[in-house]
């Protein structure tokens, strides 16, 4: 059986990698124009990296 591991990013961590504040990060996620989060936990929400990196690549593609 094949494991795959995957790289998640916090919302601080997004924030920081996108240059913009933890708040606009939660309201692009509540308006669509960001991946939604995965939930690993109680207190623990996530992004993984490579929906974020085709969500880039998309942006980058309609820009």
């Amino acid at each position: 059986m094949s494991r795959t591991a995957f790289h998640y990013l916090s919302d601080k961590q997004l924030s920081e990698r996108l240059e913009v504040s933890r708040q606009t990060i939660w309201r692009w996620v509540r308006e669509g124009n960001l991946p939604r989060p995965v939930k690993l936990g109680a207190n623990c929400t996530r992004w993984k990296s490579a929906d974020i990196e085709s969500w880039e690549a998309s942006k980058g593609a309609a820009a």
